[in-house]
């Protein structure tokens, strides 16, 4: 299965939750949309631990069948369709997960988050992690 992460499951593994872990380890491919990145480093420029947050991403993200998925013009397109289709939906959704969503759908990969808006994605796989992986 390809699994696209947002960035609650990375926070939720570094954490040492298994259940993520399991799920992460059973995956053939996992993609990290760049807007994930973005916001994990974000979270490491306001915390304080920035240096050892750094290193423990490279290494993650240097593992086979891991994948850092840049912005390309077809996810943008597909971004400006999911916003189009939400605001006519009256179901608007923070930006940022927009783009991890075309992200998704563009790469084939099922979303695995703990935020229950990305149901809310026309045609977007979810994996049902609220209930089954939070804990």
């Amino acid at each position: 299965m390809k699994i696209c992460i947002d960035t609650n499951i990375y926070s939720a593994f570094k954490k040492g939750n298994l259940k993520i872990r399991e799920l992460l380890e059973n995956a053939d491919e996992i993609y990290i949309p760049a807007i994930v990145m973005g916001e994990l480093y974000a979270g490491f420029v306001l915390g304080t631990k920035l240096m050892d947050n750094t290193k423990d991403l490279k290494e993650f993200i240097e593992q086979p069948g891991i994948y850092v998925i840049d912005i390309n013009e077809i996810i943008a397109e597909r971004y400006g369709v999911l916003i189009k289709i939400l605001k006519d939906n009256d179901t608007p959704i923070p930006t940022n997960d927009v783009w991890i969503a075309a992200t998704a759908l563009e790469n084939g990969g099922r979303i695995a988050t703990f935020d229950t808006h990305f149901k809310l994605i026309p045609g977007l796989m979810t994996i049902e992690i609220i209930s089954k992986y939070k804990k």
